[in-house]
């Protein structure tokens, strides 16, 4: 009872959450009056709230899978942790940039691509999700929920097809914001999903059942004849 008692109310996790990202952006900024920023938090929070409600009605233990962020690996610790520096740079740093001193040139048909790319990058994210009820923001096999391997939808393709996603979507959202300097940060960003990638492959190897089958038949990580 003391443990539920402590959980924040995820409403409020939620609201916090995007209080703190458009803080982050438009602090730096130092205007509200930032097209490109307010598209980017309307987009997300109406992405998070679809994506959460119909998890909560059709898969409600990946709700909850993915409610966990305390890693459970030493190394998935030290990732998350150089991780999430990065990230906080990517949501300080476009608003220095593309609005404040403006050191990036960058088109509103940059802008543009990079919204359309975020919006591919999130319904493959759902589509991720949907084929995988077992995704979890942590490192871990799921014995108490019969934890399997998924061989359907985008894992025919790649073995590790969220991380791609997340590549994807971070890229587009320097495009989106105007900063190329914020690639900087991101490409931080991508070489931790790399090595975070290849632990966690290692770990499904020996620990999940079928794993090894499965990676015969899909050989490739996250790029398709390349790795």
């Amino acid at each position: 009872m003391s443990k539920r008692k402590s959980d924040p109310n995820p409403v409020i996790k939620f609201i916090l959450r995007y209080i703190i990202i458009a803080l982050s952006l438009f602090l730096p900024a130092w205007t509200i009056f930032w097209l490109q920023g307010w598209i980017y938090i309307i987009f997300m929070i109406t992405f998070s709230i679809t994506f959460m409600t119909y998890l909560k009605k059709k898969d409600p233990e990946l709700l909850k899978a993915r409610a966990k962020t305390k890693a459970i690996e030493s190394w998935d610790k030290k990732l998350g942790a150089i991780a999430g520096i990065f990230i906080i740079a990517m949501y300080i740093l476009p608003g220095f940039d593309a609005v404040r001193f403006q050191w990036s040139h960058v088109s509103i048909i940059i802008n543009f691509i990079g919204f359309i790319g975020m919006g591919l990058s999130l319904i493959l994210f759902f589509l991720v999700n949907r084929e995988n009820t077992y995704l979890s923001r942590v490192v871990e096999i799921q014995e108490e929920r019969g934890h399997r391997v998924i061989t359907t939808g985008p894992y025919k393709i790649v073995r590790h097809p969220m991380y791609v996603t997340v590549i994807v979507l971070y890229i587009c959202h320097c495009l989106a914001l105007g900063s190329h300097y914020t690639l900087i940060p991101c490409t931080g960003v991508i070489i931790t999903i790399v090595i975070r990638t290849s632990y966690e492959d290692k770990i499904l190897h020996e620990q999940l059942e079928g794993y090894k089958e499965y990676a015969q038949k899909t050989r490739y990580k996250l790029l398709p004849g390349i790795w």
